[in-house]
């Protein structure tokens, strides 16, 4: 069998993608692993309807809707290769699924990689994240702290002031920000420190202070931490699409990518915000060109 459409991803964009196709009639190959990278929250927010779900439970509706159009298949594998055919497309799997399909949309999405220090990971998702929009309200008026290596440290202490005046930010060794910018965090009463982090220090999820490695600390109740975005899948590269400057996969208005019968939709394609009604909007457009290109084809 040829699939009209494979979708490799099973988040809000794949999943969103493949609604949108099931329901024009559409057969669609969605083929996900089940490793989703909100995992570690324990709700989502900012999707109205849906504002505070648990991932698990958008994940439970999302598939009780999607599975309802029989011309979906839900294929539970990892795909570790895929290939460019006359006819499309060919997907491998790990668990020796083959796929073939006329049109192929990655919505695999981005990974993060946060600094490496000590006592973070048993402390994201419960009082450090990554995206204000997300769990800022969650952490509004409270002691907070800005870790970032990055020149965007600038904008994102500035848009924190709006949920918390209390802001320590943190380079953790760099030197992000210029004179400048310095002073004009410090007018807003925000404290900039560049010296090296050493520890999260908390329990039971909560952070209590940060320490740093001249052994001075401060006290903080939550935060936000920066991490460096990735692809989560190297398919896009190895196909050979272009890339945007920030490392997504080039995409037009209706996610097409430089590759013909190549789409991307989600965070794979444009990286931020990362945010699941960003993510599923963009895979409802990536559908519904991919099946206006189905349809010139079998016009043709």
């Amino acid at each position: 069998m040829i699939y009209d459409c494979a979708i490799i991803g099973g988040g809000p964009a794949g999943l969103n993608a493949a609604l949108v196709l099931g329901r024009a009639r559409r057969s669609v190959a969605l083929i996900d692993n089940n490793q989703p990278r909100n995992a570690v929250t324990h709700a989502s927010h900012g999707f109205i309807t849906r504002d505070g779900v648990k991932p698990a439970e958008f994940r439970r509706i999302a598939y009780e809707e999607v599975l309802r159009y029989p011309s979906v298949d839900h294929l539970q594998s990892e795909v570790v290769s895929v290939g460019k055919m006359e006819s499309g497309f060919e997907m491998l799997g790990s668990s020796g699924l083959r796929v073939l399909a006329r049109k192929l949309i990655l919505a695999t999405g981005v990974k993060e990689i946060f600094p490496e220090i000590e006592g973070f990971y048993p402390l994201y998702g419960k009082s450090l994240f990554n995206c204000p929009y997300c769990d800022g309200w969650e952490l509004r008026d409270q002691p907070l702290v800005v870790v970032s290596e990055f020149p965007s440290v600038f904008h994102t202490a500035k848009l924190l002031l709006n949920w918390s005046k209390d802001l320590v930010v943190c380079t953790n060794g760099q030197a992000p920000l210029s004179g400048e910018q310095k002073n004009r965090l410090q007018s807003k009463g925000i404290v900039v420190m560049e010296q090296p982090i050493a520890a999260f220090i908390g329990q039971n999820g909560r952070l209590e202070h940060v320490r740093f490695a001249d052994g001075t600390w401060v006290p903080r109740v939550g935060g936000f931490v920066t991490p460096q975005f990735v692809q989560s899948a190297p398919f896009g590269e190895r196909l050979g699409c272009e890339r945007t400057e920030l490392g997504g996969i080039k995409t037009d208005e209706m996610g097409r990518t430089s590759i013909p019968g190549l789409y991307s939709a989600g965070d794979a394609s444009y990286f931020m915000p990362s945010q699941l009604i960003f993510a599923a909007a963009d895979g409802s457009r990536t559908a519904i060109g991919v099946n206006m290109d189905l349809m010139e084809e079998d016009y043709e």
